[in-house]
């Protein structure tokens, strides 16, 4: 398999690691667009959120709960953080493994809707 993120999780590519445990792995992002960017990812390979099976959910929890340890050991629990997942190509998905972005640190600007 030819994924980036598979790479990171078995230590061929290098990471600078947040948090790990035997389910999800969370590290900071080489290209950050907040003052805190973290990249949040399970273990498991699954490539968008439409490919989340039943037996996923729990998975899917874990990497929740990852986040909040994620915030709160880069500071930003407190005064909060965005958690985002895009899904697909037309929703800026660009490695095809499933994976959050955590942005903090700085006031993050408003998502507005298109008029």
């Amino acid at each position: 398999m030819d994924c980036i993120f598979c790479k990171i999780i078995d230590g061929s590519i290098p990471s600078r690691k947040i948090y790990e445990d035997e389910e999800v792995l969370a590290f900071h992002d080489i290209q950050p667009a907040a003052a805190q960017h973290a990249l949040i990812i399970p273990k498991k390979h699954i490539a968008t959120m439409n490919d989340v099976q039943a037996e996923d959910w729990q998975l899917i929890g874990s990497v929740h709960r990852a986040a909040q340890i994620v915030a709160k050991e880069l500071g930003v629990a407190e005064s909060g953080y965005r958690l985002i997942n895009n899904c697909g190509k037309d929703g800026g998905q660009v490695v095809f493994h499933i994976h959050y972005h955590l942005l903090g640190g700085e006031k993050l600007g408003p998502l507005h809707a298109r008029s």
